[in-house]
């Protein structure tokens, strides 16, 4: 039987994203002035956000349904930077890939410096046996235009290890198992 161990430091994730690729390309602590830092922390993961970002606009007088993803809902834009419209938002992939052990949980977070700017990250759980390039939905709550920096941090990952499940994600082939670059609602 295994021993639920919960959340894991950095020691464990600096192992595990050297000897077994779980964060790839891996990037200890990463403080610069004037970057959003990025990287290995105490008990999780800063990741960066790509130059690929889906811009969500209604220029097409189109709605979002996840059934049924009209692509004229956004606009692609390859970038240095975003400029999300005020309460709107943007979807992004993390720089790294990402492969998840099969007996652990990961949990996204937004970074502090955007949060208390009014922008939220939200990310679904990754789970046991993923992998592939996180997406990342970005929103602007305020009334002002937001900007988003690739490049450098914009969330953290937390990793908490337990037992492997009887089933893990990669057993069941997930829909978004192994994305590569920002993925769209699927319907499978």
């Amino acid at each position: 039987m295994t021993t639920l161990q919960g959340l894991m430091c950095d020691k464990w994730i600096r192992e595990q994203a050297l000897e077994h690729n779980m964060i790839s390309p891996f990037v200890e602590a990463k403080k610069t002035p004037n970057v959003i830092s990025y990287g290995l922390s105490s008990f999780g993961y800063d990741a960066r956000a790509s130059e690929e970002y889906l811009l969500f606009t209604n220029v097409h007088s189109t709605f979002v349904d996840p059934k049924n993803f009209d692509e004229k809902a956004f606009v692609r834009l390859q970038s240095e930077t975003c400029i999300i419209p005020p309460n709107s938002f943007a979807l992004t992939r993390t720089m790294e890939y990402f492969r998840i052990p099969e007996d652990v949980m990961v949990v996204c977070l937004g970074k502090s410096t955007y949060a208390r700017c009014g922008i939220i990250v939200n990310v679904t759980p990754l789970e046991p046996g993923w992998e592939g390039h996180v997406t990342i939905e970005i929103s602007n709550t305020t009334p002002l235009p937001a900007k988003i920096y690739s490049g450098e941090g914009v969330c953290q990952f937390l990793f908490f290890k337990g037992e492997r499940p009887e089933v893990t994600y990669a057993d069941r082939s997930g829909k978004y198992m192994k994305q590569e670059g920002v993925t769209l609602p699927r319907m499978e």
